[in-house]
């Protein structure tokens, strides 16, 4: 169920687009997050401003853009512009009702592919947790253009997270904050491909076992965690 836009609502959404730059997968106020909210009887969302640092934003600061077409940046409610990618978002969620959580990044080895227009293939059974045996590449268009937005909205049809060509990660996720979590673990993925990249021609798993670790994910969730000291159980 979509959250009302509070207060509450919206500091989760600051602490996420902190906790990007604090994770180095974000620098400055490149990136942006939203997070799916309804205020009064308009369903919307509430994404970080443009050139506001995050370190200074208050929750007042962010900007409710309901979601009805046509789309209008000027039926935003806020003291400031939303983050010139606002159509992005807002046609993520407009494609996937399942979505409440949006975060866009620069990090450094997912967005050194994307402008290499080179997707992440099935190297690592991870790879899935994007929702798909690779994480592909939306082609490339302007920033802030409603092409963009088109495009980022179709690749995130069929998946959770998708390079954007010569720019950077945009993932989706059921809460703002797995949404971090998913964008962190696309530039984790990216590091460790290009670090395999040197070593040689990757070594791809079969298609059949990524289809059944996808559907484990879909089913079981995300593997455990490594577990330590006497604590019984699997190993991931």
């Amino acid at each position: 169920m979509t959250e009302m836009d509070t207060a509450r609502l919206r500091a989760r959404v600051i602490e996420v687009a902190r906790e990007m730059n604090a994770r180095g997968i974000n620098v400055n106020k490149s990136g942006n997050v939203s997070a799916r909210a309804c205020r009064a009887a308009a369903d919307g969302f509430v994404i970080t401003p443009t050139g506001v640092p995050y370190e200074t934003l208050r929750p007042e600061d962010l900007v409710f853009v309901p979601l009805a077409e046509p789309l209008s940046v000027r039926d935003a409610i806020g003291r400031y512009l939303p983050s010139s990618e606002w159509e992005m978002h807002a046609r993520v969620y407009l494609a996937r009702p399942d979505i409440e959580g949006v975060v866009h990044t620069h990090s450094a080895y997912a967005t050194a592919l994307a402008c290499q227009e080179m997707p992440i293939p099935a190297f690592h059974y991870m790879v899935a947790c994007a929702g798909g045996a690779s994480i592909d590449v939306a082609p490339y268009r302007t920033f802030g253009s409603s092409e963009l937005a088109q495009e980022a909205a179709a690749a995130l049809k069929a998946r959770n997270a998708c390079l954007l060509a010569h720019h950077g990660v945009l993932a989706a996720a059921s809460t703002v904050e797995k949404a971090l979590v998913l964008a962190a673990e696309v530039e984790n993925l990216a590091h460790q491909y290009a670090i395999v990249r040197t070593l040689g021609t990757p070594k791809l798993i079969e298609e059949d076992e990524m289809q059944r670790v996808i559907e484990k994910f879909r089913t079981d969730g995300q593997p455990q965690k490594r577990l330590s000291g006497n604590e019984t159980g699997g190993s991931e």
